[in-house]
């Protein structure tokens, strides 16, 4: 299985050789070099200098790693062999006891007698809902097999699979039923997953790197939630909207704006779902549209001079693709093979985090002033505000890298094909991508002292077994389904140690706001750096504000977006995936893939 397009960077065998000219040295004794940028000298709580987050879509943790390091390497399919010293996870094949220790679950066979395989079971929460044709259990899809339907991920529709903990109810209440893929044409096409021989390049990395099986988004719900804690931590309070509230103060999307309150204040609203950005010239116009209130990691940074990009697929709208397409209609198609269920445009504005916060939009996509521009608040030399905003297209973060111009921290959003998410996007696609990003960093100068992180918006509604600790809870009557309905606030036994609070965490008015409620699904998270710990699999309880929680306490001084509502004041740490005292100094460790099919081209040290 060979993918032909990739995003035209060096060859994954060549090597960028570093400078030796070593003049001055940073807060933790590395020393300079003519190919390092500015930012290394940066004072960093870590010698982390540059932080890479790639987040990706809709991807539940056992959908990619639900057999780790297991792969059944059929004939024809690319191999992958786990080395004999991996970690056990937490996965369907081996389950763990989460609440005591991460210990085995003998007696339980997830693969085999999965609670999603009744077909009459009644599921909660109104008990007549049944799993009933797309009853099933776990089952393998393969490399031919890496387009797939959608499958259903707002909040409602996973409380309610999450069955107050029971975790038997993805087929009636997530599964969309195939095809694609040929042959899959019920709702059990939720269970389904991918092992090594898909998924090679991220088996490849946990091999390597580490990873963490438990690891949640903040809250229930689909990709902008998901997009918006990660740089912020709040989705309550709705500064502005379009298209949200008719006259008699109605909500006219209810999957995807809540009331934070039982009073249904107009001003108090929560977004659960994907409206689009206001301004945002590729904001559809009928649509639902909102800007958020509260302040984002990106106002923080620019507080401190430190510099910082979001980088998204078809940001530029100046660009013609291939097939003529440009503007807000560029758009790529896949290149697995198989047929996607939809195409998409390979700028999507829901998934475009600082877009809704007015301190940190850029509505027209200006583009910056220079490459030399990039990540900067002004025109380097002026007191010019730069117009990009720190909005940039993805290119332009190879630019950047290219010119030695990296910026201390850098968001980066695939174009939709090659994003992961189902229905328009694919698992192979989506490697690509991943692999042609983690090349170019490590044959870049700003390797020796950069950490990427692999995160993801949401889980599509893909079935995952471990049910999350509730450490927000809500109690929306139209929204929250979890334990009954109106009701989200237990884990009925999976905290983990984690108390649930009798109160939600504050919205951005200061008082306590629904539609929140989380931990939501499980998901992939890996770091792959000099610094990372080798074929390590952390279990550290974490969510998708760990990773703001990781630039804050690195670059920030551990300053928090909003003590008392925003989720990074509740968020685990990332310092368990790193091992700072055993550093790569002189030969940082590289694992340079194939983008086409995962598969090891170079291992440095």
């Amino acid at each position: 299985m060979h993918l032909s397009k990739t995003l035209g960077l060096v060859s994954v065998l060549a090597l960028t050789l570093m400078g030796a000219g070593a003049v001055a040295e940073d807060d933790h004794g590395r020393s300079d070099s003519s190919n390092f940028s500015r930012d290394h000298h940066v004072h960093t709580a870590t010698p982390i200098k540059h932080l890479v987050v790639i987040f990706q879509e809709n991807v539940s943790f056992d959908h990619y790693f639900g057999t780790y390091p297991n792969a059944e390497n059929r004939q024809g399919e690319t191999p992958f062999h786990a080395k004999p010293s991996t970690p056990v996870v937490n996965s369907l094949k081996t389950p763990l006891d989460v609440n005591h220790g991460f210990s085995a679950l003998k007696s339980v066979d997830l693969l085999a007698q999965n609670p999603n395989s009744n077909a009459s079971a009644p599921v909660a929460p109104n008990n007549n809902v049944q799993n009933g044709a797309g009853a099933s259990n776990p089952f393998r899809l393969a490399p031919g097999q890496a387009l797939t339907a959608d499958q259903g991920h707002n909040e409602a529709p996973e409380e309610s699979a999450y069955n107050n903990g029971h975790m038997d109810g993805f087929p009636a209440f997530t599964g969309t039923a195939g095809p694609p893929p040929a042959g899959i044409g019920t709702k059990a096409l939720v269970m389904g997953y991918y092992d090594g021989n898909t998924v090679t390049a991220l088996w490849n990395y946990a091999q390597h790197f580490a990873m963490n099986d438990n690891s949640y988004s903040s809250q229930f719900g689909p990709s902008t939630p998901g997009a918006l804690n990660l740089i912020a931590g709040q989705t309550n309070g709705l500064s502005a909207t379009m298209n949200v509230i008719n006259g008699s103060g109605t909500l006219l999307h209810p999957t995807h704006e809540a009331f934070g309150d039982a009073s249904h204040t107009t001003s108090n609203l929560t977004l659960i779902g994907d409206a689009d950005p206001i301004g945002d010239v590729c904001s559809n116009p009928t649509g639902d549209q909102v800007t958020l209130g509260s302040r984002n990691i990106g106002d923080l940074l620019n507080d401190k001079g430190i510099t910082w990009g979001a980088f998204m697929g078809g940001f530029d709208l100046s660009v013609v693709n291939a097939n003529k397409t440009t503007g807000c209609q560029r758009e790529t198609d896949p290149v697995a093979p198989g047929t996607a269920a939809f195409t998409s445009v390979d700028y999507i504005p829901h998934h475009a985090w600082f877009q809704y916060y007015a301190s940190t939009r850029n509505p027209q996509h200006t583009r910056p002033s220079s490459v030399e521009a990039i990540g900067h608040s002004f025109i380097p030399g002026t007191k010019t505000p730069e117009p990009a905003n720190h909005q940039y297209d993805s290119n332009d973060f190879f630019a950047a890298l290219k010119a030695h111009n990296l910026p201390s921290v850098s968001f980066l959003k695939a174009p939709a094909y090659q994003d992961g998410h189902a229905g328009y996007s694919d698992p192979l696609d989506e490697q690509n991508f991943i692999v042609s990003v983690v090349n170019a960093v490590q044959q870049s100068g700003e390797w020796e002292d950069t950490a990427i992180i692999i995160a993801y918006d949401d889980s599509d509604g893909w079935y995952d077994h471990q049910m999350p600790p509730i450490v927000n809870t809500s109690a929306n009557p139209t929204v929250d389904t979890l334990n009954g309905p109106g009701v989200c606030n237990t884990s009925n036994g999976s905290q983990q140690g984690r108390q649930a609070p009798s109160q939600p965490l504050n919205g951005n008015f200061g008082q306590p706001a629904w539609g929140r409620c989380g931990y939501g699904t499980r998901q992939p998270l890996l770091v792959i750096s000099p610094f990372a710990k080798r074929n390590y699999v952390d279990h550290t309880l974490t969510d998708q504000s760990s990773v703001l929680r990781f630039i804050e306490d690195n670059w920030l001084n551990r300053e928090r977006i909003q003590p008392g509502g925003s989720f990074d004041t509740i968020a685990g740490p990332l310092d368990n995936m790193f091992d700072f005292d055993h550093r790569d100094e002189d030969h940082p460790r590289k694992l340079i893939l194939n983008p086409n099919d995962g598969t090891m081209a170079y291992l440095g040290h």
